[in-house]
């Protein structure tokens, strides 16, 4: 499909059926490819781009698409679908054009903005580190101030996209606070090293990103030095939790949909195994857990648009709850398939494992148990309803 061929999209507004369109026909017909090769190809990204998806959340004045929230879950709700991998291309490239929208100089914006949102650079969120994963705080790499600017120096591991990113967005410790720098990837003292042999989301080009004596002017500092973690990160991190419960409920909507296509067709002790009483019992657990779990994220999404108090904790449980129906969709539409589903390269086998990495990545469950505990008891209020035209946005 040509981006070319269809017509543009009204900034804001969600068009669904285009996004689906767009993931049949391009994303996933590639999924299995670039599970095996372990990368997105070129031609996706630059379909990707084309079709405006890279700058689909930012502003239109910066050369974006200006999707709210709610129409931007839509979008990677469908790409997840198609393929994880992709989505985490998303997702990253998100974060890091979030982060420069929300913190960012007039320069910076006016530098990077365009740049990210039409594909002519990829970012790249440079946090965790071996030490330093669900625990910032314990960050080990450091800025230290030289003149004219910063000497970084330090390790950064799991970094998604970090093999194709141009830009990447890196968080160093300067005295007793944590700050954020934007580091073009041809940097002198920055190099990245493939980490190979990932259980799921294998097309994430994940790499771990070396700094030695890698140099940057005071210009690449993006926030408030020393409060990088309570403004940049956050931003960031609540834009990639959202963006991965979307995900989470794509890969559960492709459970599902493999599993029924499955079970039209399987013939087991002479009837079609969809009218086995067992299997009817999988598929509807698999069906709720989809509709749940999709509005959980549709009134996650509602709030982000409204920048409501509630968002965060909305949040954090539509990416619990999607990541948990995620894997239970999984693990039921490999028991459906039975052996075949078992065999590396069958979809059932590559949602089982992206699923499994979704209970991870941008809060682990146990973390997300822990913090949305923490949030219930502050704020006791029931969350705002969810507006009755978010109820028809969907599939």
């Amino acid at each position: 499909m040509s981006a070319e061929t269809l017509a543009p999209v009204a900034p804001g507004r969600p068009d669904t059926a285009r996004f689906r369109e767009f993931v049949d026909q391009v994303v996933a017909p590639r999924a299995a490819e670039i599970d095996q090769s372990g990368a997105v190809p070129a031609d996706v990204v630059r379909a990707l781009a084309a079709e405006g998806h890279l700058g689909a959340g930012v502003a239109v004045a910066h050369g974006g698409a200006g999707l709210g929230a709610v129409p931007l879950g839509v979008l990677h709700e469908e790409v997840g679908r198609g393929c994880s991998s992709v989505r985490t291309l998303l997702t990253v490239h998100g974060m890091v054009a979030g982060a420069v929208e929300r913190w960012g100089s007039a320069a910076q914006r006016a530098d990077l903005l365009p740049r990210l949102a039409r594909g002519e650079a990829l970012g790249a969120f440079a946090l965790s580190e071996e030490s330093a994963g669900s625990d910032p705080s314990t960050l080990l790499t450091s800025a230290e101030p030289v003149p004219g600017g910063y000497r970084l120096t330090g390790v950064k591991r799991w970094i998604s996209m970090a093999l194709a990113a141009d830009v990447l967005l890196v968080f160093a410790r300067t005295g007793d606070g944590i700050t954020a720098f934007l580091v073009p990837r041809d940097t002198p003292g920055l190099r990245v090293v493939p980490i190979d042999g990932v259980l799921g989301t294998r097309g994430g080009l994940m790499g771990e990103v070396r700094l030695d004596d890698c140099r940057v002017p005071s210009s690449a500092v993006l926030g408030p030095v020393g409060r990088g973690f309570m403004t940049v990160v956050t931003t960031a991190l609540e834009f990639g939790r959202y963006s991965v419960a979307s995900g989470c409920v794509g890969i559960a909507q492709a459970c599902l949909d493999a599993s029924l296509d499955h079970t039209d067709r399987r013939w087991q002790g002479g009837a079609l195994i969809r009218d086995h009483q067992l299997i009817r019992r999988l598929l509807s657990g698999m069906a709720a857990d989809v509709s749940a779990a999709r509005l959980l994220c549709r009134q996650a999404g509602a709030l982000r648009e409204r920048n409501d108090l509630a968002a965060p904790l909305a949040t954090w449980t539509a990416k619990y709850f999607a990541a948990a129906a995620a894997n239970r969709a999984a693990r039921e539409t490999v028991q459906i398939h039975g052996a075949a589903g078992c065999v590396d390269g069958h979809p059932a086998a590559r949602y089982y494992r992206d699923a499994k990495v979704m209970e991870i990545i941008e809060g682990s469950t146990q973390i997300q148990e822990v913090v949305i505990a923490d949030l219930v008891r502050q704020d006791r209020h029931r969350l705002a309803e969810l507006p009755e035209a978010l109820m028809s946005v969907g599939r």
